[in-house]
């Protein structure tokens, strides 16, 4: 029977989150190929530059200074755990072996935990509003003839209706991406293990638990197109196209550049034959091979 002291409890403490740092650390992720990640130093975060994207003039005279649209999108952080707790019996009888996979277990979990917000929040786009006021995705995402955001707009749809599994088109090419993950803190394993806490003391267990602050929200709508029609070449070529015609307040194109095709495994080997198959299925070359790289999560609504 181990005697359990402080010096016990620290050695514990340092191989618990030995473990998790070991999994968290080799664990991979895919969010931050669709998603920018901005650090938060406050409850939210507003991004008023939304909607403005950067174009040249040639300079003649003064500057010309464009008061863009204002748009006032704001993500508030929101506050994560996970928690578990350590029989007290268990470390008297030097079974404390049996919890070391928990621990490394939460620290895949808290890795991979922005890959289930951001992608959990692009599945709901079609319900959820971005900066213009519109769903993310959305049938009529108004484009204003100029470029200071006045006229009558032009509606703009960066989405097609139907009944299959959703399946998701983006450029991640750019600094900014088509979501923002915003961290205010990382990530901590924190542990409960004085005597006199309330848990050790009517429970006989110690508590360890992580504690995250982030969320996640839209950036530019343009960057991204949702089709819930069959994923085929004939869908795909659609999608990229509207994508590749998209225009700025003013009528400047956006020049953006579909380079992802996200989806769920049950659209895996559909994907595969749009855009990496060599051949389609009348024996033909794929001219859509290699155009898009192809991201398969699991973490799609």
């Amino acid at each position: 029977m181990a005697l359990i002291t402080p010096g016990l409890l620290d050695a514990l403490c340092v191989g618990f989150r030995g473990e998790f740092n070991r999994e968290f650390e080799k664990t991979p992720t895919a969010w931050d190929k669709v998603a920018t990640r901005l650090s938060s130093t406050s409850k939210a975060n507003i991004y008023g530059w939304l909607g403005q994207f950067p174009q040249f003039r040639e300079w003649m005279g003064e500057r010309v200074v464009r008061d863009m649209k204002a748009h006032a999108y704001s993500i508030t952080n929101k506050k994560y755990e996970s928690t578990v707790s350590v029989s007290r019996v268990d470390i008297e009888d030097d079974q404390v072996g049996v919890y070391k996979p928990i621990f490394g277990e939460m620290g895949r979990a808290a890795k991979v935990f922005p890959d289930e917000l951001v992608f959990g929040l692009l599945s709901q786009g079609g319900a959820l509003s971005c900066y213009d006021g519109q769903n993310y995705f959305d049938t009529e995402h108004p484009v204003y003839p100029n470029v200071d955001g006045t006229g009558a707009p032009a509606l703009v749809s960066n989405c097609a209706a139907g009944t299959d599994p959703a399946w998701y088109l983006l450029d991640d090419s750019r600094t900014i991406k088509p979501v923002i993950f915003q961290e205010r803190t990382k990530p901590e394993l924190t542990a409960l293990t004085d005597t006199r806490d309330e848990a050790v003391f009517m429970k006989d267990e110690y508590r360890f638990g992580i504690r995250y602050r982030c969320n996640a929200g839209f950036a530019f709508w343009q960057m991204a197109f949702c089709s819930r029609l069959p994923l085929n070449s004939e869908n795909f070529n659609a999608a990229y196209g509207a994508m590749a015609s998209y225009k700025a307040d003013g009528g400047r194109p956006l020049g953006i550049r579909p380079t992802l095709l996200v989806v769920p495994p049950t659209l895996r080997v559909k994907a595969h034959e749009v855009v990496l198959a060599d051949r389609l299925a009348n024996g033909g070359d794929n001219p859509n091979k290699g155009l898009c790289e192809l991201l398969v999560t699991p973490w799609l609504g």
